[in-house]
């Protein structure tokens, strides 16, 4: 594997800037006040890919592929959801949102397909941040 150089380096920090911004904007118009607590949810899954494989190692990974596809989404009971994140990551996301787990469950359940699709309007999953265009 070749080294990065300091400039292309500095390109992929600002690619993952940017991506972060991209996430950010997208959270805060579907969840509005609690965009803040999903924005660390996706950090600490590892953004769409990282959810990606926890939802296919959940078995909720055809669902979480129709939120990625172009078509119709498939929809996610919240038993599912608590199936695939575990009672740790809900109480957390619980917490911070400020309601009880229940709640929290049924939030991500009714908001988590909407952000996916709309996170990915291509129908991809970027899983590798170097992958970036050529600069001029």
């Amino acid at each position: 594997m070749v080294p990065l150089t300091k400039a292309a380096k500095l390109h992929i920090l600002f690619f993952m800037a940017l991506l972060d911004d991209l996430i950010g904007g997208v959270v805060s118009a579907v969840a509005g006040d609690k965009a803040p607590a999903l924005n660390d949810f996706f950090k600490s899954n590892g953004g769409i890919a990282g959810l990606a494989d926890k939802f296919q190692n959940g078995g909720a990974g055809e669902l979480f592929a129709s939120w990625v596809g172009t078509g119709n989404n498939q929809p996610i009971t919240s038993e599912q959801i608590s199936e695939v994140l575990g009672n740790s990551q809900l109480q957390e996301i619980a917490t911070k949102l400020g309601i009880d787990t229940t709640a929290a469950t049924t939030f991500i359940a009714t908001n988590l397909p909407v952000l996916i699709d709309k996170l990915t309007p291509d129908g991809v999953v970027e899983t590798n941040p170097t992958a970036l265009p050529p600069t001029a």
